[in-house]
């Protein structure tokens, strides 16, 4: 209901803006020979807006406040309205002003994406508070319970929060890593699922563990009427939603999943992407690459620039280019400091580094010194998006799955970037990038740069 009263309101707004800056004083419009109050035909166009928002479930529990997909309806129902005003006001002859097309739809657009936006970031100051969340019960192994509940706190924009767990398993089946994740949950037998469900003090069931068939449907059956969702966590873990398809093969249901490709057009859209950016940062942050590198430089009198090896696409080396935020000696003054490393096992982080330059520590804090490693993404070697760029070393430690972060260019920033950067764990790190080999797209590039920019100042995991 919020989301409603939102839309329209901005709605309205954007109306009568563009009926007293288009139609005051003009001649009103006609409609098959009969004059039409431009009044009738603004409050057509909102009411026929308006729908298709509705149509298209933009408000949805499923998408309100998480992701790209309400944006993404936002636009499609805003799109397939004025596409239908245009086929209307053909079909009955109707001079309806262009006015409304080149003002009043991206105007409506954008105010409806900020409205959307506020939205969400009101949510999410409730979801701190612990409201407006969907508790949930997560049924599986301790080693699957685990896993699922790390992921929804990690997630905690989503609106669930873990609630108690069915545990299909013995506590000595469990490590103390998944005993301390899920403590403090209770503990709900398998028979009593329903009658939780039933009792309205959860609103979701999570089943983390691929049970038999006929278990499953009983599950299923046994819900039916309790207002609750269920969900199943799929085996193919890494595989985002727009992947998967459900087709009716043999008279049965059979999920398909479209394979991950590197090349072709959808990946030249991404370079010409990656040009366009870095050239636009480059070109707008180059005042403050001068400031920078003359503090950097005077600071100590060492050079501006860090240079190193990683490696990139297909496992060939290249040299990535930061502002340097160490003292000159940083890596022989690295040995001694090794056992004090709060990383995640592969890469050396620690809180307070005494080989921080006095600046090093802020630039390092706000990713200020990653900027340079635009011109290695204007020069075609790292994308703006994508894997963290590795040492050798580093790479030589991972399991076989985390090497396919190597089949697509490494990134300025990424997943990791944005879900907590040196606090994540070796596992988490490559499930991430794992994740975005798999299933990344332009859109989500998008919003992972949006969502590095609140990175940046919030400085969360940056060491």
């Amino acid at each position: 209901m919020l989301l409603a009263a939102i839309d329209t309101v901005l709605l309205v707004m954007v109306l009568i803006l563009t009926y007293f800056y288009r139609f005051v004083g003009d001649a009103p419009p006609v409609l098959s020979g009969v004059t039409v109050d431009p009044v009738i035909i603004s409050a057509l166009v909102g009411v026929l807006w308006l729908a298709a928002l509705a149509l298209v479930d933009s408000r949805g529990e499923a998408v309100a406040g998480v992701g790209l997909e309400e944006y993404r309806r936002v636009l499609n129902a805003s799109l397939g309205a004025f596409g239908a005003l245009a086929i209307g006001s053909y079909l009955v002859q109707a001079q309806v002003s262009r006015f409304f097309f080149a003002f009043s739809l991206p105007l409506g657009v954008v105010a409806l994406v900020l409205g959307r936006w506020i939205g969400r970031m009101f949510l999410r100051r409730l979801r701190v508070r612990g409201r407006a969340v969907t508790r949930t019960v997560v049924i599986g192994s301790h080693q699957e319970a685990a896993e699922v509940v790390r992921r929804i706190r990690r997630n905690s924009a989503a609106g669930y929060v873990p609630h108690s767990v069915c545990l299909l398993d013995g506590p000595a089946q469990a490590s103390p890593a998944d005993l301390a994740a899920l403590d403090g949950l209770r503990r709900v037998p398998y028979r009593r699922l329903r009658d939780l469900a039933a009792s309205g003090r959860v609103g979701a069931f999570v089943v983390a563990r691929e049970l038999p068939q006929r278990t499953t449907r009983e599950l299923s059956w046994s819900l039916e009427g309790s207002p609750v969702e269920l969900f199943f966590v799929p085996r193919l873990t890494d595989v985002a939603g727009p992947r998967m398809h459900v087709r009716a093969v043999a008279e049965f249901g059979l999920v398909q999943v479209d394979l991950p490709r590197f090349s072709g057009w959808s990946h030249r859209l991404k370079r010409a992407f990656d040009v366009v950016f870095s050239a636009s940062a480059l070109i707008a942050l180059s005042p403050l690459f001068l400031v920078l590198a003359v503090v950097i430089k005077f600071g100590d009198g060492g050079p501006v620039l860090f240079r190193q090896e990683r490696i990139g696409l297909e496992g060939e080396p290249f040299v990535i280019h930061k502002f340097r935020t160490m003292v000159v000696d940083a890596e022989s003054q690295l040995a001694p400091l090794k056992g004090e490393s709060i990383g995640n096992g592969l890469l050396f982080k620690m809180v307070d580094d005494p080989r921080l330059t006095r600046v090093g520590g802020w630039l390092r804090r706000m990713s200020l010194d990653e900027l340079p490693q635009f011109w290695t993404v204007l020069g075609g070697r790292m994308s703006v998006v994508g894997p963290r760029p590795h040492l050798e070393h580093e790479l030589a430690a991972f399991p076989d799955e985390g090497l396919r972060r190597l089949l697509i260019k490494p990134g300025i920033t990424g997943l990791w970037q944005v879900n907590g950067r040196s606090n994540l764990s070796l596992t988490e790190s490559i499930q991430l990038d794992l994740s975005y080999v798999e299933n990344w797209s332009l859109t989500g590039d998008l919003a992972i740069i949006l969502r590095t920019v609140r990175a940046m100042f919030r400085s969360q995991g940056a060491y």
